[in-house]
């Protein structure tokens, strides 16, 4: 490692079970009990769960039906995204306060950059406790946050002492804490790329860095090359405080299964409309729709196209969501469409990373 190059101090904070902490926080009766935001109904799915109906195996994206045989008590409330975003806005302004280098990751989560704060405080770890006491004491909501050289460590961090706690990862233990984690652990291996791993010996991050780099780009793909940087401590993103948004989607859930084209051609008419309305509110365009199908037996399935010419409204939309519908026989009934927009013109090519950047040294400093 060369010490010539700039260090950063890195604050992740998570807000804890934060729907269902609003609902317990505006209904006092909610409060110690086992709640589930969303997944009412027959077809539900739930939105986020309690930490204590977590004990019972509840989360998020599982259906209501399941939840409530994991757990019988189980109370379900209806999601209130305006209330949400109404918390959110006053904890940014929290943020706001320390450096404006705040990069929202969505309502309830944010990278800080905090290594030239407002306050002049030179301890990253002193800085995310005042923040979080200040969530509590103000909004009246728990956070936990992750506190290190990069927003990888920081995110993978910020998981280690919830609810309520907060991590530190030092410069100086950056690699002993990669190589002891859990591959589970890393931010960005899901489930699907984990079980690969397992099948390959891979289970820490000890496992990981004794990998080359061609080896994993030869299993894993692009993803490899990134996989061998992060477990070596090197992750150069910087906090972003205008992200791009890369991606602009709406999605319906029915009561029951269609079967029939005709009605899931009705329920596409919908959802382009509802895409073109948020296109437009938001000023963007894109040229790659894609249309996200759900099967009746849970199984996923994206068709996409790419057009020559951006596109916002919703007629060629539809058209283009219609062409990827009789794309392909229907394997089963469908219990969820979607369609998003990417490839938008609000994106930037990303410039190319020259040798010398692949390389990223931090120096030890008070955290």
């Amino acid at each position: 490692m060369q010490n010539d190059l700039p260090i950063r101090k890195i604050i992740h904070v998570d807000m804890d079970a934060f729907y269902a902490s609003v609902a317990q926080m505006d209904n006092p009766e909610l409060k110690g009990k086992p709640i589930a935001v969303g997944g009412g109904g027959t077809r539900g799915v739930i939105s986020a769960a309690s930490y204590e109906a977590r004990k019972f195996g509840v989360k998020s994206a599982m259906s209501g039906r399941l939840a409530i045989k994991l757990c019988p008590e189980l109370i379900f409330v209806r999601t209130d995204f305006e209330r949400y975003t109404e918390i959110s806005k006053k904890i940014r302004a929290i943020f706001y306060e320390y450096t404006d280098l705040v990069e929202p990751l969505s309502l309830d989560e944010a990278y800080l950059d905090v290594t030239e704060n407002k306050k002049g405080n030179p301890s990253a770890s002193l800085i995310a406790e005042e923040i979080r006491a200040r969530i509590f004491n103000e909004v009246g909501l728990t956070a936990s946050a992750g506190i290190s050289i990069n927003k990888f460590v920081a995110k993978v961090a910020s998981d280690y002492n919830k609810p309520n706690g907060q991590k530190t990862v030092n410069p100086e233990e950056v690699l002993d804490f990669l190589e002891a984690l859990d591959i589970r652990k890393f931010y960005g291996i899901g489930k699907v790329t984990a079980e690969k791993m397992y099948q390959k010996g891979i289970f820490t991050g000890q496992d990981l860095k004794s990998k080359s780099k061609e080896y994993l780009e030869a299993n894993f793909g692009k993803s490899g090359k990134s996989y061998y940087y992060i477990v070596r401590g090197i992750h150069n993103s910087e906090v972003k405080p205008n992200r791009t948004r890369k991606s602009l989607a709406a999605e319906r859930t029915f009561s029951e299964n269609l079967s029939s084209e005709v009605f899931m051609l009705e329920k596409l008419d919908h959802i382009a409309e509802e895409v073109a309305r948020r296109l437009s509110k938001s000023k963007v365009a894109g040229k790659t729709v894609t249309l996200k199908i759900k099967y009746s037996d849970f199984t996923l399935q994206t068709r996409s196209k790419t057009l020559p010419y951006f596109i916002a409204d919703k007629a060629v939309i539809l058209e283009t969501a219609k062409e990827l519908l009789y794309q392909e026989k229907m394997s089963n009934s469908v219990r969820l469409l979607g369609i998003s927009l990417s490839n938008l013109n609000t994106e930037k090519k990303a410039k190319p990373i020259t040798k010398d950047k692949e390389v990223s040294v931090q120096l030890r400093f008070e955290f």
